[in-house]
């Protein structure tokens, strides 16, 4: 679902259990705050895996720097936007005119004209509404 391959998905399981709380929650926490999900749900793309291709092709900025890594976790206060020479991009400008119906999650807020978000907070589990149970996961994984 997060287009994470099996050794990715492990490396953030075995994260997820080592923070304090529940692990299965921890997991999507950290899911939701990988940068190319934070693209996708701010609605620059259409899918995660276009986002993964356009972070790795450098069409995205953190904080104001270029980045080709969609694995970051994002942290409360950061801003992610489009680059400038990127703005007109046929793919980022026709996911920004499909998005119109689509909400963004509450702990994200975007502004479309500069075409740039800040993480406001953390994701909760309240604000993950894909129909995943966390607790097989933790099953399967924990063995």
């Amino acid at each position: 679902m997060y287009g994470l391959l099996e050794k990715q998905f492990r490396s953030t399981f075995d994260k997820a259990s080592r923070m304090s709380g529940r692990a299965g929650e921890n997991l999507l926490m950290l899911l939701e705050r990988r940068l190319d999900n934070v693209i996708f749900r701010m609605g620059y793309v259409t899918s995660r895996a276009e986002a993964r291709q356009l972070v790795k092709h450098g069409h995205f900025t953190v904080n104001g720097a270029k980045v080709h890594t969609p694995s970051i976790l994002v942290k409360p206060g950061w801003t992610v936007g489009v680059r400038e020479r990127s703005k007109t991009v046929n793919r980022i400008t026709g996911a920004l005119e499909t998005m119109e119906g689509r909400a963004v999650p509450q702990w994200l807020e975007i502004d479309k004209d500069d075409m740039k978000g800040t993480v406001k907070a953390l994701p909760q589990r309240e604000d993950i509404t894909l129909p995943i149970d966390e607790q097989l996961i933790v099953e399967l994984y924990s063995r």
